[in-house]
């Protein structure tokens, strides 16, 4: 009889136990017992549609985690809507994905004007706004956006890289700076300004921004050049940066060129702008280089191109979007490994923030992925590198830069 009260007894708390846990699941919102929704929106349309294989990508990383089985015992849903990189768009799908479709959290979203227009609405509603696809630097504030979490290095750290670079290597440089006229581009000015200090002035000779609707930057580039800048540094998104670099080319200015490390992409950029332009031109990354014969027998690279073949057959091999795509995702898997079969919003926003020296196979060697309650920087360091004509070489040491 004793045997039997405590089978019974176990019995009544395993089934409160399952209770619970549906209980937990239905009240939290994209949570099933057998389904766990994720919420994106990105650039399929637009003047930033290069990035909208970054999505795509990413929906090819849930379909091959949920072939193995997917996470805590549920399937991963990936809800992904076309934003064009139009800011109101974008808050109107947001709206869709947390009110209608009822997503748990928004992962990856494409853009820093973008995630600007939604990250207060987000935050508000204590939705996780995690691993944007923008470096702006504004994203590692856990203290005033507890929900908004970036992934790639900030924008205004890779700008002081670069000034730093320049003063090291180029004494007598006049630096003039290439920006789009929003948060994103104006983090490289203040990242050259955190690293001249009073100097500012005493080196950068000219800025000039241009909007996402011009057409072209063709004035702008007349005016840096005219400026009598031997430096440039360029923040613009993959179909100004080709333009760019194909604009310096066709006036026969020869700066010093740097530029985003978000338009690098060979396929992407450097193709369209034409590889013997943009030979010289420094950027930094964190990211392997698909195009480097340096990741040829590379372990990490073998299994990008692994998923590529598999999920992602039709793909240009040559573009860094993909690179980008696979790399956020599978660094979200590990947060999502973490979560064990608690999904819930406070919980995936803490296992975001508690990241410890993750790596990743498509990370330079050397990054890793740090995160922790007062970090919301997960990846901090970069390497410089030159464009040789064919491909990106990597020189110098890992750098990691000071945020503000």
């Amino acid at each position: 009889m004793r045997r039997r009260a405590v089978l019974t007894a176990l019995a009544a708390t395993a089934a409160a136990a399952a209770t619970d846990r549906r209980a937990q699941a239905a009240a939290t919102p994209g949570v099933t017992a057998t389904e766990l929704k994720i919420g994106n929106t990105a650039a399929y349309s637009g003047p930033a549609s290069a990035y909208g294989v970054i999505a795509r990508t990413e929906a090819a990383v849930f379909a091959m985690i949920n072939d193995q089985g997917g996470v805590g015992g549920r399937k991963i849903r990936y809800v992904s809507y076309d934003d064009g990189y139009s800011p109101p768009k974008t808050v109107d799908q947001v709206r869709r994905l947390v009110e209608q479709d009822e997503v748990a959290f928004i992962f990856a979203t494409i853009g820093t004007p973008t995630n600007t227009a939604i990250a207060r609405y987000t935050n508000g509603k204590g939705v996780p706004l995690i691993f944007l696809g923008s470096g702006a630097d504004k994203w590692g504030d856990p203290k005033n956006a507890h929900w908004v979490m970036g992934w790639q290095p900030s924008y205004r750290t890779e700008a002081q890289i670069y000034t730093r670079y320049i003063l090291k290597t180029k004494p007598d440089a006049k630096i003039g700076i290439l920006y789009q006229n929003d948060d994103f581009g104006k983090d490289y000015p203040a990242g050259v300004r955190d690293a001249l200090g009073k100097e500012f002035g005493k080196y950068v000779v000219k800025e000039v921004t241009y909007e996402v609707t011009d057409a072209t930057i063709d004035s702008q580039i007349l005016a840096l050049r005219g400026s009598g800048a031997n430096v440039l540094i360029t923040a613009a998104t993959p179909k100004f940066a080709a333009q760019t670099i194909r604009k310096v080319a066709e006036v026969g200015w020869k700066p010093l060129h740097f530029m985003t490390n978000v338009s690098i992409s060979v396929g992407s950029v450097i193709t369209p702008a034409g590889p013997e332009n943009a030979t010289g031109l420094i950027s930094a990354a964190y990211l392997k280089d698909p195009t480097s014969p340096a990741w040829k027998d590379d372990a990490g690279m073998n299994q990008w191109r692994a998923f590529m073949a598999k999920y992602m057959p039709d793909a240009d091999l040559t573009d860094a979007g993909p690179v980008f795509g696979y790399g956020v995702t599978m660094c979200l898997w590990q947060v999502l490994k973490q979560c064990g079969t608690d999904f819930s919003r406070a919980n995936i926003m803490a296992q975001a923030a508690n990241l410890k020296d993750v790596t990743l196979p498509v990370l330079l060697p050397g990054i890793t992925v740090n995160t922790s309650p007062t970090n919301y920087h997960p990846i901090r360091q970069m390497q410089l590198q030159r464009f040789d004509g064919k491909t990106f070489e990597l020189f110098g040491p890992i750098l990691e830069g000071a945020t503000a």
